[in-house]
């Protein structure tokens, strides 16, 4: 197939939506695909464009080695310093008009099908657009409803804007022949803003298993930051932005201050960082380490005697949490700040324990019980990996993408009318 990838977010960005859609594109062109991407010079989750990247040129990149024939198109865009609500829909909007002419001149390539990656719903326009010009399948993933986010965390506040930005989103939905997103909870609210069932595809986020395992000794990082094998590390790992909900951290581990066997890890970056590390300057148990690069990330997640997983209230089930993964596949346990009914209070249930969101002291008496319970942690570990194996694997979750994606283009899976 020849497919045209559009989103904002691309490799080499190591976390979140950048992270899978660079390995999606990455699987299907070593799977023989043909791969085009359109996207934006990697800035997340530091607001910073990377070294060796420009915001301001258009610079298109070949890849013909052993991850067979990709072409990436990067397009200009503005990364504000401090990405406020309206900051960053004038970030958001930069990409989609830069990019709008180089999708244009895609249609001349014919692609089979056309991905566009949310977010950035400013580009699904577009995307539908390029999808008709070329005869192309259309296909819309959807890894954040960055509309209900940007109004349910406050980001955005007007009630008649919200009105029209969900009007917009509903219409733009329906049109795309496929909507897949990456949880239970998730494909309810697609059902909720009326895509029809035939239409809503479940595309989990996934965690390469053989690159991360549980390690048979101690992490690389134990030594590095001079840990006793006695310290038990509380580690979150991922970004450190404003929707995770990280103040909780902040708050549990000053409840735990006086416990001398428990170290705090905090390790990531993000527009929230600064703002944290003040909070915890005082704290003699928290310890900071920037973002690991993907080789050091199997040490990094074995380093944790059990993880963190913060999620505000006001965010559940508007995003699924894509550090879970890699948690997961490192058979540790995991502590999570989500409600009961949530996607990930359901998986966690399994492999950890879950206390009310934003409850500092809840988090606090959670992880002292497990840091004090070995035999628990093993058990709670190993119940982890196991999901991880079962439910998060690449190659059997990008396998399924691609045999939903063949049947579609091939006209196999077709739906032109929407479900009764």
């Amino acid at each position: 197939m020849r497919i045209l990838i559009y989103g904002i977010n691309f490799a080499p960005e190591l976390t979140a939506t950048g992270k899978y859609t660079g390995e999606m594109a990455s699987w299907l062109s070593r799977r023989g695909h043909q791969v085009r991407v359109v996207t934006a010079p990697p800035y997340y989750p530091d607001w910073r464009v990377g070294d060796g990247y420009s915001a301001k040129r258009y610079v298109r990149e070949s890849d013909l080695s052993e991850n067979g024939e990709m072409t990436v198109y990067r397009c200009p865009l503005w990364v504000p310093k401090s990405p406020s609500g309206s900051k960053r829909l004038a970030h958001l909007a930069s990409f989609a008009v830069s990019s709008a002419p180089v999708m244009l001149a895609q249609a001349r390539w014919r692609a089979d099908l056309v991905v566009a990656i949310a977010p950035t719903l400013f580009c699904g326009p577009v995307a539908r657009l390029i999808a008709k010009l070329s005869g192309a399948k259309s296909w819309l993933h959807i890894q954040d409803f960055e509309v209900d986010a940007a109004f349910d965390l406050g980001m955005l506040q007007s009630r008649r804007a919200r009105r029209w930005f969900l009007g917009a989103e509903g219409s733009l939905l329906r049109s795309f022949d496929r909507v897949s997103t990456i949880s239970d909870r998730m494909l309810d609210r697609l059902a909720d803003k009326g895509v029809a069932a035939s239409r809503r595809v479940y595309f989990p986020n996934w965690t390469d298993l053989e690159a991360i395992h549980p390690l048979s000794q101690a992490s690389s990082f134990r030594d590095t930051l001079g840990l006793a094998p006695s310290t038990r590390v509380v580690l979150y790992a991922g970004n450190l932005g404003e929707k995770q909900g990280l103040d909780v951290l902040i708050d549990a581990a000053r409840q735990t201050v006086e416990n001398t066997n428990i170290v705090w890890i905090i390790a990531g970056a993000g527009s929230a960082k600064a703002r944290l590390q003040a909070r915890a300057a005082d704290l003699p148990n928290v310890r900071w380490l920037p973002l690991q690069p993907m080789e050091m990330l199997n040490e990094l997640l074995n380093l944790a005697d059990v993880h963190v997983l913060p999620q505000r209230a006001d965010a559940a089930d508007l995003v699924m949490p894509s550090k879970l993964t890699g948690m997961l596949a490192s058979g540790r346990p995991v502590v999570a700040t989500a409600a009961e009914g949530t996607q990930v209070a359901s998986i966690v249930s399994r492999c950890g324990i879950c206390v009310p969101p934003e409850d500092g002291d809840a988090l606090a008496e959670a992880l002292l019980e497990l840091a004090g319970d070995e035999e628990r942690r093993e058990v709670l570990g190993a119940s982890a990996r196991h999901y991880a194996e079962t439910h998060l694997g690449y190659e059997r979750i990008m396998k399924n993408f691609e045999l939903e994606a063949e049947a579609l283009v091939n006209g196999a899976a077709d739906t032109v009318e929407e479900d009764a």
